[in-house]
């Protein structure tokens, strides 16, 4: 079998190789890639090369194919169809953790069954929405909290529709980009374009921008004893915060939360399946599709990047199509 397979060979060019592969291990599938997720922020580092150094081992994906130093082939949420291989569920479509390539071989173990009826260009969001499921595993959000998410992109957007939905709990939104605050705005939350138009003091906030100015928002924005939960990767990138405001004196907390492991409160009872069964139970809600903005050709995914490194996107949620 041939697959195509999308590498970045440089911090400054990307190209898509042919690959043979073949169905050798009785414990492996053959997939055929439908869809995959971009996630812009991650793979934006990964393109231009700023992983940093002491983090190559920690961060690779599954069946990531080369070294973060280049060349390397990455992409983490794929949606495909069994073509071969034993299964319990024959031409069953599947989620994975997978490289953006148009065939691919994975163990059994690491095929989710996507629910029937689930859109597959929906089902793509899944290992976002683990990353939502955490921060607010992480924020310990409750009943009547307001909160404010910074950043309406890949993560932030899913998080605010899915913070939407608990009672009581009030979501408002900072997003600078236009086309962002539209859709921002048609899932009826409330979208600020600027720091200064927040007169709320906020029990959280969630930064979803992979920007020291989110973050800052996020302190100064926060009440007393608030916290701020910090979603972003900054890869080598350095942050500059200032902490001389209220940030000491009203004992405000930041929390990193990311989505590789679980919190250790819920480990004894979660594990990864289950956290996977609870996200596609949560897409269920066919509002997530309008968080699909974006959906190009797997051709033309090296042009895509090119634009990507420039920091040329104003998408929300991108997929490619095989």
């Amino acid at each position: 079998m041939e697959t195509r397979e999308l590498w970045h060979i440089s911090g400054n060019k990307s190209t898509i190789n042919k690959a043979r592969i073949s169905l050798s291990n009785e414990d492996d599938l053959l997939i055929r890639s439908h869809y995959s997720l971009i996630s812009p922020g991650t793979e934006k580092i990964v393109s231009r090369g700023l992983v940093p150094e002491n983090l190559h081992e920690e961060m690779k994906v599954p069946y990531m194919k080369g070294e973060f130093r280049f060349p390397v082939s990455y992409g983490y949420s794929l949606v495909g169809e069994i073509q071969e291989g034993t299964s319990d569920f024959p031409g069953q479509y599947i989620h994975c953790l997978y490289p953006h390539h148009s065939y691919g071989l994975i163990r059994k173990d690491d095929a989710f069954p996507i629910p029937e009826g689930m859109p597959l260009k929906r089902a793509t969001l899944a290992s976002n929405m683990e990353t939502v499921v955490n921060a607010v595993w992480d924020s310990h959000v409750s009943i009547g909290d307001k909160v404010l998410v910074t950043g309406f992109g890949n993560i932030g957007s899913l998080l605010s529709l899915t913070l939407k939905s608990f009672p009581g709990v009030s979501v408002s939104v900072l997003e600078t980009d236009p086309v962002k605050q539209d859709v921002a705005n048609q899932l009826g939350l409330l979208c600020y374009g600027s720091p200064g138009e927040i007169n709320t003091r906020f029990d959280m906030a969630f930064n979803c921008t992979s920007n020291e100015q989110g973050l800052q928002t996020c302190i100064d924005k926060t009440g007393l004893e608030g916290q701020i939960i910090e979603l972003s990767w900054y890869g080598t990138g350095q942050v500059k915060i200032g902490l001389g405001g209220t940030f000491h004196s009203e004992r405000k907390r930041i929390v990193a939360s990311q989505v590789s492991r679980i919190p250790d409160e819920k480990a004894s009872r979660w594990n990864n399946k289950r956290r996977k069964e609870l996200v596609f139970e949560l897409l269920k809600n066919p509002e997530y599709d309008k968080l699909i903005t974006r959906e190009i050709d797997f051709e033309d995914t090296p042009q895509f990047f090119d634009s990507l490194r420039e920091g040329n996107n104003n998408d929300i949620g991108i997929v490619i199509k095989y």
